[in-house]
């Protein structure tokens, strides 16, 4: 009875230590939804102070995708030579900064500037902080727990339409009052309070990495064993279990000692990035971002959204956080597999559906349910298992680096979207741009029923050690 006891307690105390390294990490998902999102509200009060041309608009809007490119270039090697809680540490130091520098500029140049410091943090967030929650979590619950990355961003792009919404409103019930400089932050010059929230997840997040350990997997590549089996002794519900995954990962580590892009563009490695980088771009081409960014402009002509956009963005932005949970509650139970492909194809029917209401002008609120479920279905496989899948299935040596290659085209199929999708709009129509959108969805399930195999349940290493034979097959 004692040991049974002993046994539950050694349990819980995993569990918290588990769940608490994932919530910090996931901070830096948070803080790369925040600032993606944040920008919205600000665009609108910064172009008519600083009176921006259109190009300079433009600019503004897209200078962080710069950033994001650079940021994501050079954390996935960098992450692989000093560790992935530095480079995190890296990461919520540069929100941090960028946050406090761009709510005090003066000048474009100055916010053009922090914009491209905060896309940085971005891109290194978005790369570091799933592939070290992926490293530390075991194989049982290893889903979830990337999920929560993607709740973490979808929680982050909420609070900053919140935010923005809140003190919006705050400033037009202050009225033009003079007052000192929280009146300018917040009433005045709103929009710089608006990137300023952003210091407070930033602060939490570079003090908090304080507590959290280095990757195991990481530290046994480099030959510092025993750090390593402390930490997995912490994962682990034994150290015998903890003493064989160690083994385990320094025999694929020997196994694959040559990292680097060379051998990441070798067979079979060669094929899963490949994989791996049109899933993510595909799940990108499904049209998430047209919907979350261009969705008030969208529905505004058929009398969906009156006159608060703002308002808007924070039903959307709800939405897509409440789906999310779909995918933490059932990609352990029912694997990556059954839930992309039923989740693709849903969303394939929900966009076209969408097509049908533009193309028979179906106004007002019926317009929103298709929009809804296509959300729902995004939110719970496209979405968060891009993350999951592109940190389980490379071996420890390249890792970092594939990810990166996956997180930047992500980044690009973004901006390809951004720049196409006002062009398809007014070029091809509404109602085909969002069958084309269908027909990429469609594409993710025929290509993820015939190349995406099964991970659930299975260690870093496992999957490493079976993938040349289910590619091979």
């Amino acid at each position: 009875m004692l040991i049974q006891i002993f046994h539950v307690m050694g349990n819980s105390n995993t569990r918290l230590f588990i769940t608490t390294v994932t919530l910090i990490a996931a901070l830096g998902g948070l803080l790369f939804g925040f600032d993606i999102a944040v920008v919205s509200g600000i665009i609108l009060p910064v172009k008519t102070q600083y009176q921006l041309t259109a190009s300079q608009e433009g600019w503004f809007v897209s200078c962080a995708l710069l950033g994001c490119i650079a940021g994501v270039a050079f954390s996935g090697a960098l992450s692989d030579r000093i560790g992935r809680k530095k480079v995190l540490a890296l990461a919520a130091f540069l929100f941090l900064v960028s946050a406090i520098g761009f709510a005090a500029s003066a000048t474009y140049p100055l916010l053009i500037f922090f914009r491209v410091l905060a896309g940085m943090g971005v891109g290194v967030a978005s790369n570091i902080s799933p592939l070290y929650i992926s490293e530390l979590a075991p194989a049982s619950r290893r889903g979830r727990l990337v999920t929560f990355y993607q709740l973490a961003i979808t929680i982050g792009i909420l609070v900053a339409y919140c935010s923005n919404l809140a003190i919006q409103r705050h400033a037009a019930a202050a009225g033009d009052m003079p007052g000192g400089w929280l009146h300018r932050l917040f009433v005045t010059e709103y929009w710089r309070g608006m990137f300023l929230v952003g210091v407070v997840p930033a602060a939490a997040f570079f003090a908090l990495l304080a507590i959290v350990p280095e990757s195991p997997r990481w530290l046994a590549r480099f030959g510092r064993q025993a750090e390593a089996l402390h930490i997995l002794e912490k994962i682990n519900s034994s150290q015998t279990d903890a003493a064989n995954e160690l083994q385990a990962i320094m025999a694929v580590s020997a196994d694959q000692a040559n990292g680097g892009l060379r051998a990441l563009l070798q067979p079979p490695l060669r094929h899963l990035l490949v994989m791996a980088c049109v899933l993510t771009a595909f799940s990108q081409f499904s049209g998430i971002n047209a919907v979350i960014y261009y969705g008030p402009t969208i529905l505004r002509a058929s009398g969906v959204v009156a006159n608060d956009t703002l308002l808007y963005q924070v039903m959307l932005g709800a939405a897509n956080m409440l789906f999310t949970f779909v995918a933490i509650w059932k990609v352990d139970s029912l694997g990556r597999r059954p839930l992309y492909l039923a989740g693709s194809i849903c969303a394939a029917a929900a966009l076209t559906l969408t097509g049908i209401c533009f193309l028979l002008k179906v106004n007002g609120w019926p317009l929103l349910v298709p929009i809804t479920f296509f959300l729902l279905f995004f939110a719970f496989s496209l979405g968060p298992l891009k993350f999951v899948i592109a940190t389980e299935i490379f071996p420890t040596p390249v890792r970092g680096l594939a990810l990166s290659i996956c997180i930047l085209v992500m980044w690009i199929s973004d901006w390809l979207l951004n720049l196409l999708f006002p062009l398809m709009r007014e070029g091809m129509g509404i109602a085909a741009t969002f069958f084309l959108f269908a027909g990429c969805c469609l594409f993710s399930f025929f290509y993820a029923k015939k190349y995406l195999f099964e991970t659930k349940g299975q260690s870093l290493e496992n999957i490493t050690i079976k993938e040349k034979t289910i590619i091979h097959h």
